[in-house]
């Protein structure tokens, strides 16, 4: 059973106007039941695993710092009555984290001999009721940080869900996932903390950029599939922008944002075989192109979706790669002068 607070907040969210259709196409409806239902299925795997509420997460290289600060001072503003406990479900790649109610950033930060000053925050993603926050968030940052880039793994909010050991959790989560489906817009819903926290991270970054040895205009915002949708909100909204933004098969899925004026850079890439939301993807290319922009687009042959930092034999297991080359384009990987 979904289960957030009921109470007033203080939480002002940013108005996330949406143009095109008001509800998803019949012809859509069943990819993106599959997308949800393929989420759940992860959950269920993991649960299946031993529940794990503080495991440590793997120490990084001697050369690395890793820092973890709370992303709001007191408690996030909109969650004061979520009361359900931060767990862990599995591990690995297959680690999903659920009930976040306290987001943090953890910054991986690289030796100064090597640092080039760029920062890139990671949001995983998890469809706002989870978070895969190996294989789309800590993975990833090991990867960065090994090549002089402070990588910073935004773990937001997601939805509270009952339960008092995994198989509980696991089916709240099916159930979590199935409102969605009878009510899209609950998607916008679910995500508005995560947009929220993700804005609230490029501002936290930027403050903390002398003492981590970034550049506050060097801040790149990087998403996977929902969290993909946050780097895609907190990159159009016009406060605390990102200077660039990379969605990894993540867009909106309702329906298309406006799209502004003075946007940063974009990285895309999904797979051609990304049947759950490379409709939405597309979509929000070719919004960016109608709109006067040139995002990087890379579209893999195949791949499937949510594949994160795992290897499946496929040209989309080089997206991490690809990524790189665009940044090193953007002089990104040299250290500034």
């Amino acid at each position: 059973m979904r289960k957030q607070g009921s109470g007033k907040s203080n939480l002002e969210l940013p108005a996330l106007r949406v143009t095109g259709a008001n509800s998803m196409s019949r012809k859509h409806r069943k990819s993106f039941i599959a997308l949800w239902l393929i989420a759940a299925s992860l959950l269920t795997s993991a649960s299946a695993q031993e529940t794990n509420k503080s495991k440590p997460e793997q120490a990084p290289t001697p050369a690395t710092t890793k820092t973890v600060i709370n992303l709001w001072p007191g408690v996030a503003p909109g969650s004061e009555q979520w009361k359900q406990p931060e767990t862990a479900l599995g591990s690995g790649g297959m680690k999903a984290i659920v009930n976040v109610s306290t987001p943090t950033l953890t910054a991986y930060l690289p030796d100064p001999s090597t640092a080039t000053g760029t920062a890139v925050i990671i949001a995983p993603g998890g469809g706002f009721i989870s978070l895969s926050i190996n294989s789309e968030g800590h993975d990833v940052a090991k990867w960065l940080v090994a090549r002089g880039i402070a990588a910073i793994v935004l773990k937001y909010r997601v939805v509270q869900i009952e339960g008092q050991d995994a198989a509980q959790l696991g089916r709240s989560a099916r159930a979590a996932f199935m409102a969605q489906m009878s009510n899209h817009a609950l998607v916008d819903e679910d995500g508005k903390y995560g947009i929220a926290d993700g804005i609230q991270a490029v501002k936290v970054v930027r403050a903390h950029a002398a003492e981590w040895g970034i550049s506050p205009d060097r801040v790149v915002f990087m998403g996977f599939s929902a969290g993909g949708m946050i780097a895609d909100f907190t990159a159009i909204q016009p406060d605390a922008r990102p200077n660039y933004a990379a969605p990894i098969y993540g867009a909106p899925i309702s329906a298309v944002p406006a799209i502004p004026q003075g946007l940063p850079p974009f990285f895309m890439a999904m797979a051609q075989d990304d049947t759950l939301a490379g409709t939405y993807i597309v979509a929000f290319y070719d919004a960016l192109k109608a709109a006067g922009y040139k995002p990087e687009f890379h579209i893999f042959s195949s791949g499937g979706h949510g594949w994160g930092m795992r290897k499946q034999g496929k040209s989309s297991d080089h997206w991490i790669d690809e990524f790189y080359y665009w940044l090193e384009a953007q002089g990104l990987t040299r250290p500034l002068k």
